[in-house]
């Protein structure tokens, strides 16, 4: 069950989720900008802990009240995590903010995820919540595509997160968004692209100037 959800969700581990943020206005977002407060109710910040602390370390998506989906490469099975929903300005506790710890034995990675082997694909993880999540304003699931749905060529998307801001840089205490359109499968796998590299279990966006990692590609 867990590894035909798991395989259902490749298609949709995007950290923003699918669909429009609930009002106008990533891992990194390299030239995004402030979010709206909220307007991304289901991003989650996942953090570990270290010394007592927790810091955070990557994004993910709010699917059901107890569930989060986000990326295979988050996960270290020698780390204790939480999540935390609601959150915006990671300076300030502003009110929405819920914390949830995570069990150790509630962290899913894709089997067949591969750190050696990122074009391999399956870098997609579960994480079941020690409680659900209060559903209000500030947190709301996100809502899943059709299995199946391949969004066109130029399609408007977003990334969103706290990750670094460029190489080396620091992390952003507001929450991060930019415009990624959607790049089909036909432009990402051409030679001069991502080449074989890329597979049809994977989405491709971005292009331009914005990134959601370190290495912007000059297309």
């Amino acid at each position: 069950m867990m590894l035909r959800l798991l395989s259902s969700l490749l298609l949709v581990a995007v950290a923003s989720g699918y669909g429009p943020p609930s009002s106008r206005p990533s891992s990194r977002v390299v030239n995004g900008e402030d979010a709206v407060p909220y307007s991304w109710p289901w991003q989650v910040s996942l953090q570990y802990e270290k010394s007592g602390s927790f810091y955070h370390t990557c994004g993910g998506s709010l699917i059901a009240p107890d569930w989060v989906v986000t990326a295979g490469h988050c996960i270290s099975s020698s780390r204790t995590y939480q999540v935390v929903l609601g959150e915006y300005d990671r300076a300030v506790k502003e009110g929405p903010e819920q914390v949830i710890p995570i069990n150790s034995e509630d962290l899913f990675v894709h089997p067949l995820w591969n750190s050696s082997c990122v074009a391999c694909g399956n870098d997609i993880a579960l994480i079941k919540l020690s409680r659900s999540a209060q559903l209000g304003d500030a947190v709301q699931l996100a809502s899943l595509p059709p299995a199946g749905d391949i969004l066109p060529n130029e399609t408007p998307c977003y990334i969103t997160g706290w990750g670094r801001l460029y190489t080396n840089g620091p992390l952003p205490d507001k929450l991060q968004e930019a415009l990624l359109p959607v790049v089909d499968y036909e432009h990402c796998s051409r030679w001069n692209w991502w080449g074989s590299s890329v597979k049809k279990t994977m989405v491709c966006a971005g292009g331009d100037i914005r990134s959601g990692c370190n290495t912007i590609a000059s297309h």
